[in-house]
């Protein structure tokens, strides 16, 4: 299942690349969507450690060791952890997606 969610979010990030020439969108990498996850909690004078327990998640969820596995491959948050945290923070999936949109054009500049 942890899988499915991850290849979910990773498709996500994809899609959001609308032409693969370079042209016309900006991939939202890995570093995007943690960045965006670390920007929510700063916005909420919380550290990340704090927001996962808020959200009822372990406070090492948002880790930066958990944000890659032992082999060095990108580990995505699932979509069940970033609910938890729009639930908590009372924001949408357009939200989060703007931030992370926000952070992709911030990487390029």
């Amino acid at each position: 299942m942890l899988d499915k969610n991850c290849d979910f979010i990773h498709n996500i990030a994809i899609q959001f690349n609308t032409n693969k020439t370079g042209q016309g969108g900006i991939m939202i990498t890995h570093d995007n969507i943690w960045d965006a996850i670390d920007e929510i909690a700063r916005e909420n004078n919380v550290s990340p450690s704090r927001m996962a327990i808020n959200c009822g998640l372990d406070a090492t969820t948002f880790n930066k060791s958990k944000r890659c596995d032992a082999f060095g491959k990108s580990r995505f948050p699932s979509l069940r952890t970033i609910t938890k945290v729009l639930n908590e923070q009372q924001m949408s999936m357009a939200d989060f997606g703007a931030i992370c949109d926000r952070q992709s054009h911030e990487a390029t500049e």
